[in-house]
C-alpha cells in the first residue's frame, strides 16, 4: 500500500514505516504529524485518485529530527569585468517516519 501526499507544495511517494525527507516543518522531534493532502492512495491493486485530492484518507508520520541538506555551490561570474561571486547553501529538513495511511 502506498500513497502520493502533497507535503509544503512538494509531491512524495510514501508507505509504511518509510523515511522521507521533507521541507522543513514546525514541531519538536518526537511529535506526530498528519498530512490531509492525499491525491492517491494504492490498496493492493485498487488504485483511487482524488479530483483533487482523495476524502477520508489520511497520512500520519512521527518527525524524527531536523537536517540539513548537502551543500550547495552557487558562482556566478562574468567575463572580462573583474566580477565573480561564490555563495553556499544548506537547505533545512525534516526527516518524517510514515506510520500509517488510512
Amino acid at each position: 500500500m502506498y500513497a502520493i501526499v502533497d507535503i509544503a507544495g512538494k509531491q512524495f511517494k510514501v508507505a509504511k514505516d518509510q523515511y522521507i525527507y521533507a521541507p522543513k516543518m514546525e514541531g519538536e522531534a518526537g511529535s506526530s504529524v498528519s498530512f490531509d493532502k492525499v491525491l492517491l492512495v494504492d490498496n493492493g491493486g485498487s488504485v483511487e485518485v482524488g479530483a483533487p485530492t482523495v476524502n477520508g484518507v489520511k497520512v500520519s508520520g512521527k518527525i524524527l529530527e531536523h537536517v540539513k541538506g548537502n551543500k550547495v555551490i552557487i558562482f556566478k561570474k562574468k567575463r572580462r569585468k573583474g566580477y565573480a561571486v561564490k555563495n553556499g547553501h544548506r537547505q533545512q529538513f525534516t526527516k518524517v517516519q510514515i506510520e500509517s495511511i488510512g
